[in-house]
Protein backbone atom coordinates (compact mmCIF):
# COMPACT_ATOMS: atom_id res chain seq x y z
CA UNK A 1 0.00 0.00 0.00
CA UNK A 2 2.78 2.45 0.86
CA UNK A 3 4.67 1.52 -2.30
CA UNK A 4 1.59 2.11 -4.46
CA UNK A 5 0.97 5.49 -2.90
CA UNK A 6 4.64 6.46 -3.24
CA UNK A 7 4.49 5.69 -6.95
CA UNK A 8 1.27 7.65 -7.30
CA UNK A 9 2.62 10.70 -5.48
CA UNK A 10 6.22 10.70 -6.67
CA UNK A 11 6.52 9.40 -10.25
CA UNK A 12 9.43 11.85 -10.63
CA UNK A 13 11.69 9.40 -8.78
CA UNK A 14 11.05 6.73 -11.40
CA UNK A 15 11.54 9.22 -14.22
CA UNK A 16 14.87 10.41 -12.84
CA UNK A 17 16.05 6.81 -12.53
CA UNK A 18 14.92 6.01 -16.09
CA UNK A 19 16.60 9.16 -17.37
CA UNK A 20 19.90 8.27 -15.70
CA UNK A 21 19.73 4.76 -17.15
CA UNK A 22 19.04 6.20 -20.61
CA UNK A 23 21.98 8.56 -20.37
CA UNK A 24 24.25 5.76 -19.19
CA UNK A 25 23.23 3.38 -22.00
CA UNK A 26 23.44 5.98 -24.76
CA UNK A 27 26.67 7.34 -23.29
CA UNK A 28 28.24 3.93 -23.83
CA UNK A 29 26.61 3.05 -27.16
CA UNK A 30 25.96 6.37 -28.86
CA UNK A 31 28.45 8.35 -30.91
CA UNK A 32 29.41 11.63 -29.19
CA UNK A 33 26.31 11.41 -27.00
CA UNK A 34 27.97 12.86 -23.91
CA UNK A 35 29.47 15.93 -25.59
CA UNK A 36 28.50 19.51 -24.76
CA UNK A 37 27.54 20.06 -28.40
CA UNK A 38 25.09 17.19 -28.26
CA UNK A 39 23.67 18.49 -24.98
CA UNK A 40 22.94 21.79 -26.68
CA UNK A 41 21.45 19.88 -29.61
CA UNK A 42 19.06 18.06 -27.25
CA UNK A 43 17.95 21.37 -25.75
CA UNK A 44 17.35 22.97 -29.15
CA UNK A 45 15.34 20.02 -30.44
CA UNK A 46 13.22 19.58 -27.30
CA UNK A 47 11.99 23.16 -26.78
CA UNK A 48 8.92 22.77 -29.01
CA UNK A 49 7.96 19.50 -27.32
CA UNK A 50 8.41 21.10 -23.89
CA UNK A 51 6.25 24.08 -24.87
CA UNK A 52 3.46 21.83 -26.13
CA UNK A 53 3.64 19.70 -22.98
CA UNK A 54 3.39 22.83 -20.82
CA UNK A 55 0.44 23.96 -22.93
CA UNK A 56 -1.30 20.64 -22.31
CA UNK A 57 -0.63 20.41 -18.58
CA UNK A 58 -3.36 22.89 -17.47
CA UNK A 59 -5.77 21.30 -19.96
CA UNK A 60 -5.15 17.82 -18.57
CA UNK A 61 -5.38 19.10 -14.99
CA UNK A 62 -8.97 20.15 -15.74
CA UNK A 63 -9.75 16.66 -17.03
CA UNK A 64 -9.63 17.74 -20.67
CA UNK A 65 -7.42 16.92 -23.62
CA UNK A 66 -6.20 18.81 -26.68
CA UNK A 67 -5.30 16.69 -29.67
CA UNK A 68 -5.02 19.70 -31.95
CA UNK A 69 -1.76 21.23 -30.68
CA UNK A 70 0.43 19.55 -33.30
CA UNK A 71 -1.85 20.63 -36.13
CA UNK A 72 -2.11 24.14 -34.70
CA UNK A 73 1.68 24.34 -34.62
CA UNK A 74 1.70 23.56 -38.34
CA UNK A 75 -1.03 26.10 -39.09
CA UNK A 76 0.72 28.85 -37.10
CA UNK A 77 4.03 28.12 -38.84
CA UNK A 78 2.40 28.38 -42.27
CA UNK A 79 0.48 31.55 -41.36
CA UNK A 80 3.66 33.18 -40.08
CA UNK A 81 5.46 32.33 -43.31
CA UNK A 82 2.59 33.61 -45.44
CA UNK A 83 2.28 36.86 -43.50
CA UNK A 84 6.00 37.51 -43.85
CA UNK A 85 6.55 36.44 -47.46
CA UNK A 86 3.23 37.04 -49.22
CA UNK A 87 1.62 39.81 -47.17
CA UNK A 88 4.90 41.63 -46.62
CA UNK A 89 4.70 42.12 -42.87
CA UNK A 90 7.91 42.49 -40.88
CA UNK A 91 8.73 39.33 -38.98
CA UNK A 92 8.04 40.83 -35.51
CA UNK A 93 4.53 41.90 -36.61
CA UNK A 94 3.95 38.57 -38.34
CA UNK A 95 5.04 36.79 -35.15
CA UNK A 96 2.63 38.86 -33.05
CA UNK A 97 -0.26 38.10 -35.39
CA UNK A 98 0.69 34.41 -35.25
CA UNK A 99 0.53 34.43 -31.44
CA UNK A 100 -2.90 36.09 -31.63
CA UNK A 101 -3.98 33.41 -34.10
CA UNK A 102 -2.88 30.68 -31.69
CA UNK A 103 -4.91 32.25 -28.90
CA UNK A 104 -7.92 32.57 -31.22
CA UNK A 105 -7.64 28.92 -32.26
CA UNK A 106 -7.53 27.94 -28.59
CA UNK A 107 -10.55 30.18 -28.11
CA UNK A 108 -12.40 28.24 -30.81
CA UNK A 109 -11.75 25.01 -28.92
CA UNK A 110 -12.85 26.78 -25.74
CA UNK A 111 -16.09 27.95 -27.33
CA UNK A 112 -17.11 24.44 -28.29
CA UNK A 113 -15.93 22.83 -25.03
CA UNK A 114 -16.83 25.44 -22.41
CA UNK A 115 -19.82 27.17 -24.00
CA UNK A 116 -21.51 24.22 -25.69
CA UNK A 117 -20.10 21.60 -23.30
CA UNK A 118 -18.98 19.25 -26.06
CA UNK A 119 -16.45 16.52 -25.16
CA UNK A 120 -12.86 17.83 -25.43
CA UNK A 121 -11.73 14.61 -27.11
CA UNK A 122 -14.25 14.97 -29.94
CA UNK A 123 -13.80 18.72 -30.32
CA UNK A 124 -10.00 18.65 -30.50
CA UNK A 125 -10.05 15.58 -32.74
CA UNK A 126 -12.13 17.68 -35.13
CA UNK A 127 -9.87 20.73 -34.88
CA UNK A 128 -6.87 18.43 -35.27
CA UNK A 129 -8.09 17.77 -38.81
CA UNK A 130 -9.39 21.30 -39.33
CA UNK A 131 -6.13 23.08 -38.47
CA UNK A 132 -4.01 20.66 -40.51
CA UNK A 133 -6.41 20.97 -43.43
CA UNK A 134 -6.20 24.77 -43.31
CA UNK A 135 -2.40 24.59 -43.31
CA UNK A 136 -2.46 22.33 -46.35
CA UNK A 137 -4.98 24.58 -48.10
CA UNK A 138 -2.78 27.64 -47.56
CA UNK A 139 0.21 25.86 -49.08
CA UNK A 140 -1.62 23.60 -51.59
CA UNK A 141 0.19 20.83 -49.74
CA UNK A 142 3.54 21.57 -51.38
CA UNK A 143 4.52 25.21 -50.79
CA UNK A 144 7.19 25.90 -48.21
CA UNK A 145 8.32 29.21 -46.72
CA UNK A 146 12.08 29.69 -46.45
CA UNK A 147 14.80 32.37 -46.45
CA UNK A 148 13.59 34.03 -43.27
CA UNK A 149 15.46 37.10 -41.98
CA UNK A 150 18.58 36.47 -39.87
CA UNK A 151 17.00 38.35 -36.96
CA UNK A 152 14.21 35.77 -36.81
CA UNK A 153 16.48 32.75 -37.33
CA UNK A 154 18.49 33.77 -34.25
CA UNK A 155 15.52 32.52 -32.19
CA UNK A 156 16.16 28.98 -33.40
CA UNK A 157 19.89 28.95 -33.96
CA UNK A 158 21.43 31.75 -31.93
CA UNK A 159 22.76 31.99 -28.40
CA UNK A 160 22.01 34.41 -25.59
CA UNK A 161 24.12 34.57 -22.41
CA UNK A 162 25.69 31.22 -23.29
CA UNK A 163 22.43 29.35 -23.85
CA UNK A 164 20.38 28.61 -26.98
CA UNK A 165 18.02 31.52 -27.60
CA UNK A 166 14.90 29.40 -27.58
CA UNK A 167 15.85 28.05 -24.15
CA UNK A 168 15.10 31.52 -22.74
CA UNK A 169 11.63 31.43 -24.31
CA UNK A 170 11.06 28.03 -22.73
CA UNK A 171 12.31 29.29 -19.36
CA UNK A 172 9.85 32.19 -19.45
CA UNK A 173 6.95 29.84 -20.20
CA UNK A 174 8.10 27.36 -17.53
CA UNK A 175 8.11 30.07 -14.87
CA UNK A 176 4.74 31.40 -16.01
CA UNK A 177 3.03 27.99 -16.05
CA UNK A 178 4.66 26.96 -12.77
CA UNK A 179 3.39 30.09 -11.03
CA UNK A 180 -0.04 29.63 -12.59
CA UNK A 181 -0.39 25.94 -11.72
CA UNK A 182 1.34 25.82 -8.34
CA UNK A 183 1.07 29.28 -6.82
CA UNK A 184 -2.31 30.73 -7.77
CA UNK A 185 -5.93 30.18 -6.88
CA UNK A 186 -6.56 29.63 -10.56
CA UNK A 187 -4.19 26.68 -10.51
CA UNK A 188 -5.98 25.15 -7.54
CA UNK A 189 -9.33 25.52 -9.27
CA UNK A 190 -7.94 23.59 -12.26
CA UNK A 191 -7.46 20.60 -9.99
CA UNK A 192 -10.90 21.00 -8.45
CA UNK A 193 -12.48 21.06 -11.91
CA UNK A 194 -10.45 18.00 -12.89
CA UNK A 195 -11.64 16.04 -9.87
CA UNK A 196 -15.29 17.11 -10.26
CA UNK A 197 -16.57 19.82 -12.58
CA UNK A 198 -20.05 19.64 -11.07
CA UNK A 199 -18.64 19.91 -7.57
CA UNK A 200 -16.66 22.95 -8.68
CA UNK A 201 -19.85 24.58 -9.98
CA UNK A 202 -21.59 23.96 -6.66
CA UNK A 203 -18.59 25.56 -4.93
CA UNK A 204 -19.11 28.72 -6.96
CA UNK A 205 -16.16 28.29 -9.31
CA UNK A 206 -16.82 29.72 -12.82
CA UNK A 207 -15.96 26.43 -14.53
CA UNK A 208 -16.72 27.52 -18.10
CA UNK A 209 -14.60 30.65 -17.78
CA UNK A 210 -11.70 28.71 -16.31
CA UNK A 211 -11.87 26.10 -19.06
CA UNK A 212 -11.97 28.79 -21.72
CA UNK A 213 -8.85 30.45 -20.35
CA UNK A 214 -7.02 27.11 -20.20
CA UNK A 215 -7.64 26.35 -23.89
CA UNK A 216 -6.79 29.90 -24.97
CA UNK A 217 -3.52 29.60 -23.04
CA UNK A 218 -2.80 26.26 -24.73
CA UNK A 219 -3.28 27.82 -28.16
CA UNK A 220 -1.08 30.80 -27.29
CA UNK A 221 1.81 28.65 -26.04
CA UNK A 222 1.45 26.43 -29.11
CA UNK A 223 1.94 29.47 -31.35
CA UNK A 224 5.22 30.19 -29.53
CA UNK A 225 6.27 26.60 -30.21
CA UNK A 226 5.45 27.17 -33.89
CA UNK A 227 7.72 30.22 -34.03
CA UNK A 228 10.66 28.45 -32.36
CA UNK A 229 10.13 25.41 -34.61
CA UNK A 230 10.16 27.56 -37.75
CA UNK A 231 13.21 29.52 -36.61
CA UNK A 232 15.12 26.34 -35.77
CA UNK A 233 14.46 24.63 -39.11
CA UNK A 234 14.41 27.79 -41.20
CA UNK A 235 11.32 26.61 -43.04
CA UNK A 236 7.55 26.48 -42.57
CA UNK A 237 5.50 23.70 -44.15
CA UNK A 238 2.03 22.27 -43.65
CA UNK A 239 3.40 19.11 -42.03
CA UNK A 240 5.18 21.02 -39.25
CA UNK A 241 4.52 19.51 -35.83
CA UNK A 242 3.16 16.26 -37.24
CA UNK A 243 2.82 13.75 -34.38
CA UNK A 244 3.90 16.23 -31.71
CA UNK A 245 0.58 15.97 -29.88
CA UNK A 246 1.23 12.30 -29.04
CA UNK A 247 4.72 13.05 -27.72
CA UNK A 248 3.47 16.03 -25.68
CA UNK A 249 0.64 14.03 -24.10
CA UNK A 250 3.09 11.22 -23.35
CA UNK A 251 5.47 13.64 -21.63
CA UNK A 252 2.70 15.04 -19.42
CA UNK A 253 1.36 11.61 -18.47
CA UNK A 254 4.83 10.20 -17.86
CA UNK A 255 5.38 13.15 -15.53
CA UNK A 256 2.62 11.91 -13.25
CA UNK A 257 -0.37 13.87 -14.56
CA UNK A 258 -3.62 11.95 -14.38
CA UNK A 259 -5.51 11.73 -17.65
CA UNK A 260 -8.63 11.77 -15.46
CA UNK A 261 -7.72 15.27 -14.26
CA UNK A 262 -6.76 16.87 -10.97
CA UNK A 263 -3.15 15.63 -10.71
CA UNK A 264 0.00 16.90 -12.40
CA UNK A 265 3.05 19.13 -12.02
CA UNK A 266 5.39 21.26 -14.10
CA UNK A 267 8.43 19.46 -12.69
CA UNK A 268 7.09 16.05 -13.66
CA UNK A 269 6.12 17.29 -17.12
CA UNK A 270 9.64 18.61 -17.76
CA UNK A 271 11.13 15.30 -16.60
CA UNK A 272 8.84 13.52 -19.06
CA UNK A 273 10.05 15.82 -21.82
CA UNK A 274 13.69 15.12 -20.88
CA UNK A 275 13.08 11.37 -21.00
CA UNK A 276 11.63 11.56 -24.51
CA UNK A 277 14.22 14.07 -25.75
CA UNK A 278 17.14 11.92 -24.61
CA UNK A 279 15.46 8.83 -26.08
CA UNK A 280 14.98 10.48 -29.49
CA UNK A 281 18.52 11.84 -29.56
CA UNK A 282 20.16 8.69 -28.26
CA UNK A 283 18.47 6.39 -30.76
CA UNK A 284 19.79 8.54 -33.58
CA UNK A 285 23.36 8.13 -32.31
CA UNK A 286 23.45 4.37 -31.78
CA UNK A 287 24.92 2.84 -34.99
CA UNK A 288 22.53 -0.11 -34.99
CA UNK A 289 19.45 2.15 -34.94
CA UNK A 290 20.56 5.18 -36.96
CA UNK A 291 18.60 4.34 -40.09
CA UNK A 292 15.43 3.53 -38.11
CA UNK A 293 15.67 6.12 -35.33
CA UNK A 294 12.45 7.95 -36.26
CA UNK A 295 10.39 4.77 -36.48
CA UNK A 296 11.80 3.40 -33.23
CA UNK A 297 11.25 6.70 -31.46
CA UNK A 298 7.58 6.78 -32.47
CA UNK A 299 7.13 3.14 -31.50
CA UNK A 300 8.73 3.57 -28.07
CA UNK A 301 6.82 6.80 -27.41
CA UNK A 302 3.56 4.95 -28.03
CA UNK A 303 4.65 2.08 -25.81
CA UNK A 304 5.62 4.46 -23.00
CA UNK A 305 2.25 6.20 -23.22
CA UNK A 306 0.36 2.90 -23.05
CA UNK A 307 2.44 1.73 -20.09
CA UNK A 308 1.85 5.03 -18.26
CA UNK A 309 -1.90 4.91 -18.92
CA UNK A 310 -2.14 1.26 -17.88
CA UNK A 311 -0.22 1.95 -14.67
CA UNK A 312 -2.36 5.00 -13.94
CA UNK A 313 -5.57 3.07 -14.55
CA UNK A 314 -4.43 0.19 -12.33
CA UNK A 315 -3.47 2.62 -9.57
CA UNK A 316 -6.74 4.54 -9.97
CA UNK A 317 -8.81 1.39 -9.80
CA UNK A 318 -6.78 0.05 -6.87
CA UNK A 319 -7.38 3.19 -4.83
CA UNK A 320 -11.09 3.15 -5.68
CA UNK A 321 -11.35 -0.41 -4.41
CA UNK A 322 -9.40 0.40 -1.28
CA UNK A 323 -11.60 3.35 -0.21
Amino acid sequence: MRAARSFNLHPEYILVSALLIEMGVFGMLGRNFGTAANGENIVRHSVELALLALALLPVILTGGIDLSVGSLLGLCAVVFGKLWRDVGLGWPVAALVTVLLGGAAGGFNALLIARFRLPPLIVTLGTYSLFRGLAEALTQGTDAFTNFPPGFLIIGGGRLAGLPTQAWILWFVVVFVWLLVHRTTFGRTMRVIGFSAEGARFAGIPVERRLALVYVLAGTITSLAALTYTARLGTAKADAGLGYELAAITAVVLGGASIFGGVGSVRGTLLGVCLLAVLNNGLGRVPATMSHATELSGLLTGVLLLIALAGMRASHGWFNRSV
